[in-house]
């Protein structure tokens, strides 16, 4: 399959690019800065350029099959960049008939299915004070993404961390069946299950152990 990531040189972007290399997928990066892709391999393909620039983003897609999103707010925050880039994207998907697209994002951003605890509501009271504006920024994305007719899967994480690739977690929704963590590696492996099952198209389940 020939599929396109955004967010590819990122933590989480940088393993789903990995596994769909050798789960043989012709995988396209889009980055900004080809310096930071470190992965090398006869079916990788980087594509240049800023999600802001619209332009750019619409030649990236034409011919893939797929989209796959990683991207996180920048450092620093630009206001609405995740936002304008779910709409760039949709609109690239659009012109070139791509239908697909799996999107990441944190587990604060919630779901209707989610029954959250105390510990989950007090984790979201925090990242609203510390992280406000991103925050809003990454709902505003699902919200684009969501209202789109693609076929959306969002994939939500909790707290990323450094870890094996176990292929061992648990997939629902917070507070029903949310840890507190998950290792990028496993985070990217469900991207790739998920790319080929589709078992949760128009859902927005949390991964984690």
């Amino acid at each position: 399959m020939k599929i396109i990531v955004f967010g590819a040189t990122g933590g989480t972007g940088m393993e789903i690019v990995r596994q769909a290399l050798e789960a043989g997928h012709q995988v396209t990066a889009f980055v900004r800065n080809p310096a930071r892709m470190t992965l090398t391999h006869p079916n990788l393909h980087l594509a240049q350029g800023d999600v802001m620039d619209a332009a750019a983003v619409e030649r990236s897609i034409a011919g893939q099959d797929a989209v796959l999103s990683a991207l996180g707010p920048s450092q620093p925050p630009v206001p609405g960049m995740m936002e304008t880039a779910a709409r760039n994207i949709l609109a690239g998907m659009k012109k070139h008939g791509v239908r697909r697209l799996i999107s990441t994002t944190g587990a604060g951003v919630r779901d209707p299915q989610d029954q959250p605890k105390f510990s989950d509501h007090l984790m979201k009271a925090l990242l609203s004070l510390l992280a406000g504006k991103v925050l809003q920024d990454s709902a505003a994305n699902v919200a684009v993404l969501r209202a789109s007719d693609v076929d959306w899967t969002i994939v939500r994480y909790p707290r990323l961390m450094d870890g094996a690739h176990t292929g061992k977690y648990r997939v629902g929704y917070v507070g029903k069946d949310s840890g507190s963590q998950i290792s990028r590696a496993d985070g990217a492996d469900f991207v790739l299950k998920e790319l080929a099952e589709g078992k949760y198209i128009h859902h927005m389940p949390i991964v984690s152990y």
